[in-house]
């Protein structure tokens, strides 16, 4: 499921102060194309780690023992909504991070067997 900002009134319209939030004019402007693709840019196990919260905020009961059916209102469902989607960024930064450590960690001993100073050269 791709997110539609112009299927969701996230505040009803009003917003604190009369300003318009700035973010949820950017969604409104991106081609369903853009958001489709950032959404396919999450890696499985961010999906998983977001699943998990999900389920461990709302509730967990194996579906085949129970007819689990969950109701809240607009505020709650925004808070759940918002949680979801700062877990999601967080963790794909902590990905990205962990990435980047993971090739600096690789260069830093790529250098390190050629020793301080020395040069690759195509003959070696």
């Amino acid at each position: 499921m791709v997110f539609n900002p112009d299927s969701f009134d996230f505040f009803g319209g009003d917003t604190e102060e009369g300003q318009a939030n700035q973010l949820l004019k950017y969604l409104q402007h991106q081609s369903p194309e853009v958001l489709a693709r950032v959404a396919k840019s999450v890696s499985p196990e961010i999906k998983q780690i977001i699943s998990q919260n999900v389920q461990g905020l709302v509730g967990v009961l194996p579906s085949e023992a129970f007819n689990v059916q969950i109701t809240t209102d607009r505020e709650n469902l925004a808070g759940l909504l918002a949680s979801a989607m700062m877990t999601g960024y967080f963790l794909s930064r902590m990905e990205q991070r962990m990435e980047l450590e993971a090739t600096i960690k690789g260069s830093v001993s790529f250098s390190a067997d050629f020793g301080e100073g020395e040069t690759v050269s195509p003959e070696n």
